[in-house]
């Protein structure tokens, strides 16, 4: 199995139409599969990605994520059976709780069990992926349902905490991760997966570790670019928690050490970007999700990622 084959790129879309050519262009570089990132109120994903389905002929296209409570289990199935009908077997759906700071204010939804409400959001969506139908009476959800037909479609959900890393073990086909060191992931994400997996008997499902990305040499100006795209989630304290846990404490005033920076942050020419790509793959996430460091030009760094990837 070769590195790229591991490897996914992944995108905040600035909109629909450069989102599906930046799609085809990592379909044309060899690279297995597109992610996009859906904000709280961000354009929709699995619209955007009917779009890419037939504009494209083989890449697969994953949400990293779908902000699940912004629409019912049984609309998120239908939404799916669409796309399946356009493309089979190409597409990975990723679903979580979003942040409660955008999605209270935005939405005015009730956050007190986020992850509760995302069990049962499974407990919905996983049967009618799989079987076509499902009857289910919780707290947040009461569904008696069937739909045309089970795509199959596979179901992940994003985790930062250990709860989440269980539940992803327990009830879905993998976790996908966000700007966790490794370390982290090798001392509580895999470990908790396997336990959520013990207790359904089940294998183990995959962990996709998101990895930031820079083809810039200047070590100097990515740690400077890096450290501003980490304000916005150094404000949040679940990443303030998660940075501590994983031995990497922001400062007084939630100062990102550099030391934080350098486990997030691959850059530097073809040669070294592999190699940390190598270097990460061997410490226990069977996929990796790349997104770019922002820099001067993002089309021409996105271009040079895509060439370096293609040679892997």
């Amino acid at each position: 199995m070769t590195i790229l084959s591991r490897i996914g790129y992944g995108f905040v879309p600035e909109n629909a139409r450069s989102a599906v050519n930046i799609i085809a262009a990592a379909e044309g570089s060899g690279i297995p599969t597109a992610w996009t990132v859906m904000p709280a109120l961000g354009r929709d994903t699995l619209t955007l990605f009917a779009a890419a389905a037939v504009k494209t002929t083989r890449i697969k296209l994953g949400t990293a994520i779908v902000p699940a409570f912004t629409r019912h289990p049984l609309a998120m199935a239908t939404q799916l059976m669409s796309l399946e009908d356009l493309a089979p077997g190409r597409f990975r759906l990723g679903i979580g709780t979003a942040h409660q700071r955008t999605m209270i204010p935005a939405y005015g939804f009730p956050f007190e069990k986020p992850l509760t409400q995302l069990r049962e959001y499974l407990q919905v969506l996983g049967p009618l992926l799989k079987q076509g139908e499902v009857q289910f009476e919780g707290d947040f959800y009461r569904v008696n349902a069937k739909i045309a037909y089970a795509t199959g479609t596979p179901l992940m959900i994003s985790t930062l905490r250990e709860n989440a890393f269980e539940l992803a073990g327990e009830m879905t086909e993998g976790a996908i991760t966000w700007l966790c060191p490794i370390s982290y992931l090798e001392n509580v994400g895999k470990p908790a997966m396997a336990t959520g997996a013990a207790k359904s008997g089940r294998q183990t499902p995959p962990l996709l570790a998101h990895v930031l990305v820079s083809p810039n040499s200047d070590r100097d100006a990515v740690v400077t670019a890096a450290r501003k795209m980490l304000g916005y989630y150094a404000e949040a304290i679940f990443y303030q928690r998660m940075f501590e846990a994983a031995g990497f404490p922001l400062g007084p005033n939630r100062e990102i050490p550099d030391a934080l920076i350098d486990t997030l942050v691959l850059s530097g020419d073809a040669a070294a970007i592999a190699a940390g790509l190598e270097e990460r793959l061997c410490r226990g996430p069977e996929e990796l999700l790349l997104s770019l460091v922002p820099g001067d030009d993002t089309a021409a760094d996105e271009k040079q990622i895509f060439s370096i990837l293609s040679r892997l």
